[in-house]
């Protein structure tokens, strides 16, 4: 009997002891964190953390909704302060501070596999037509680059309401300049906007602050294969081969100054009232531009949105008349 008195009580223990180390693991179980739960517990995000408590959207990244967050480090964040000029957080005017982080957020959880290169819409506001900031993101070999200056160096931290993708500088909020510079398909309008001997600081230009004139701008971009074509239509082997005068002229007639003519805005036999002179837009059969010697260049892409501006891709090239 004593026996199995004592069985029992062993067995009891052994129950009892399994029961509370059952209880230890579940205490330390991890639990699901949203994006704001994410950021908030990382040692590696605090000035984030305190922007987004600041600006108040650490409750939108604290909800069901999903979204995409692009998460700069502190280390990142301390760099642009320093760039920007300002010594801390609190300096930043909130309202700045709210659309620098905006740009940072796209609606819907993407997945790194699912990144390609385009122009896609962030929950930012453009201050030049109060519509969403455009982004571009350029994917090579599986390296993805945010308007050309941050890089996704962590991706898929999944979260209850969406994904973080670790960056390693702030995206820029984007003027047409940046734009000029991040996408690749437009790497012989950027080099022919910042030749050296133009009389014409072009990419001062662009970068106008919308509320400043001659911004807003409308831009029509030539693509690199517009200029190639450009080059044999002229006879010349090269940019450089073109004159200064031509090619400041021709540049002028490629952007509207205090303007953001959306796609929407658009009509047939629409004036259209250049830096250089007017040309005239027609949507009938697919928008096109046609110049001053009825040459028509087709509009391929619209309503690349930047803060200054809005940016159409065009396949050819206008020609001052």
């Amino acid at each position: 009997m004593i026996k199995n008195l004592k069985l029992f009580t062993l067995l009891f223990l052994t129950l009892a002891i399994h029961s509370c180390s059952n209880n230890d693991d579940d205490d330390y179980v991890m639990q699901p964190k949203t994006i704001f739960g994410h950021v908030a517990t990382s040692t590696n995000y605090m000035y984030l953390t305190s922007a987004l408590q600041k600006t108040n959207l650490a409750v939108v990244l604290d909800g069901v909704e999903q979204y995409t967050l692009y998460a700069p480090n502190d280390m990142a964040f301390a760099r642009f302060l320093m760039q920007v000029g300002y010594n801390n957080l609190d300096e930043v005017p909130t309202e700045l501070l709210t659309q620098i982080l905006l740009n940072h957020v796209m609606v819907g959880g993407i997945e790194y596999r699912d990144f390609v290169t385009g122009y896609f819409q962030t929950a930012a506001t453009s201050a030049a037509s109060k519509t969403p900031l455009s982004i571009h993101i350029e994917q090579v070999n599986m390296r993805v680059t945010l308007n050309g200056e941050s890089r996704i160096t962590q991706g898929n931290v999944r979260a209850t309401n969406g994904i973080i993708h670790a960056v390693d500088r702030v995206v820029p909020i984007p003027s047409i300049v940046t734009f000029a510079k991040a996408d690749t398909g437009l790497t012989n309008l950027l080099i022919a906007l910042t030749r050296p001997d133009l009389t014409a600081d072009f990419a001062s230009i662009l970068s106008t602050d919308a509320g400043t004139s001659p911004a807003p701008f409308t831009v029509f971009a030539p693509t690199d294969q517009a200029f190639v074509d450009l080059l044999t239509e002229l006879g010349v082997a090269k940019l450089t081969d073109i004159d200064e005068p031509t090619l400041k002229a021709t540049l002028t007639y490629h952007v509207i100054g205090e303007t953001n003519a959306l796609s929407t805005d658009l009509s047939d036999n629409l004036e259209l009232n250049t830096l250089g002179g007017p040309i005239t837009a027609n949507i009938t059969g697919g928008a096109t531009l046609t110049d001053g010697n009825n040459r028509v260049s087709k509009i391929i892409a619209v309503d690349v949105q930047a803060n200054n501006g809005v940016i159409h891709v065009i396949d050819k090239v206008i020609l001052p008349n």
